[in-house]
């Protein structure tokens, strides 16, 4: 594995950064790199989804406040930096019609802004890997749509020193990735390890109604053994998650056996991809000084590019 590289995970809200490559961040800290976790918003129209805390009063009346400190203690269980990218949380529309968005939300912001502000963390924390969510927001969150906007915006602006020239010196991400978090197999590996120790399993409906095509998985990160900080960081997100709820009902050991990875898709690379990657930084210089001389190069060509871009 390469040696002290930067690797920056853009998320739309606290507690995305738990739920979504968690283990493979902590794998990474523990490795010497630096890791920093980016929250687009700072999850101020989440709902309470804990039900021993809906009635909490400090809770309701500073749900911005409590989910600050909810991501102080994720940060410290994974050993990771974080900074707040500034915007407001667009809150989930529900209803039909839906309605609109809240103005000023992060969903609504001009993609000019929010990339700029972006390649501002881009340049001043120079990753050589960047990983956010997919075209279609991981599942059709407004903020995490614009989540994949601004971070494909900006892993192609942040290299450019004629694009946003105020925003430091120009820097050029080497890879950018999806997570990719749920597919059919992993849902129903964890389901048939359910059965097999016969117990009920939560995930028999989600197959019975599973209508998502599975995207391509282009790496596999193997990261079994920082599953208990995973799960120890998202629990810190107490008001985000039911601690007896479909996230933990299969035991860390099986887990750990069945399913030991965390997956990701490239979507872009300036360095060659190998097929079966286990590795975020495959490919890049071992040295972290050669890999910052080539994110710093002029004349990079792309080497694999599946982007889609959403914006022009």
């Amino acid at each position: 594995m390469s040696e002290r590289l930067r690797l920056m995970c853009v998320h739309a809200h606290p507690d995305d950064e738990s739920s979504k490559g968690a283990a493979t961040m902590a794998k990474y800290v523990d490795a010497g790199h630096e890791v920093l976790v980016v929250s687009c918003t700072g999850g101020e129209r989440g709902s309470i989804l804990n039900p021993r805390l809906e009635d909490d009063i400090h809770i309701l009346r500073d749900l911005a406040q409590v989910r600050r400190e909810e991501m102080a203690r994720a940060q410290r269980i994974l050993g990771i930096q974080h900074t707040w990218l500034g915007f407001v949380d667009s809150g989930l529309p529900e209803g039909d019609p839906l309605p609109p968005l809240p103005e000023g939300c992060f969903a609504l912001e001009p993609l000019e802004v929010t990339t700029e502000a972006l390649v501002r963390e881009v340049r001043r924390f120079r990753p050589h890997v960047m990983t956010t969510y997919d075209e279609n927001g991981g599942y059709p969150h407004p903020d995490h749509v614009m989540c994949h906007d601004v971070s494909v915006a900006a892993f192609a602006a942040a290299g450019d020193p004629e694009r946003f020239p105020g925003a430091g010196p120009a820097w050029q991400p080497l890879k950018l990735y999806y997570n990719q978090t749920f597919n059919r197999r992993r849902v129903e590996a964890f389901h048939h390890a359910l059965l097999e120790l016969g117990q009920e399993s939560p995930y028999a409906e989600w197959l019975e109604r599973w209508d998502r095509q599975d995207r391509v998985v282009t790496t596999r990160v193997e990261c079994a053994d920082w599953f208990d900080r995973r799960d120890a960081a998202l629990l810190a997100h107490a008001t985000q998650v039911d601690p007896d709820g479909t996230w933990f009902k299969v035991p860390r050991e099986v887990q750990q056996r069945v399913w030991p990875v965390e997956e990701y898709e490239i979507a872009a690379s300036y360095v060659p991809v190998a097929e079966g990657e286990d590795d975020l930084f495959a490919g890049l210089p071992d040295d972290a000084a050669e890999a910052d001389a080539l994110a710093t190069s002029g004349g990079l060509r792309l080497a694999h590019d599946t982007r889609v871009e959403r914006a022009a």
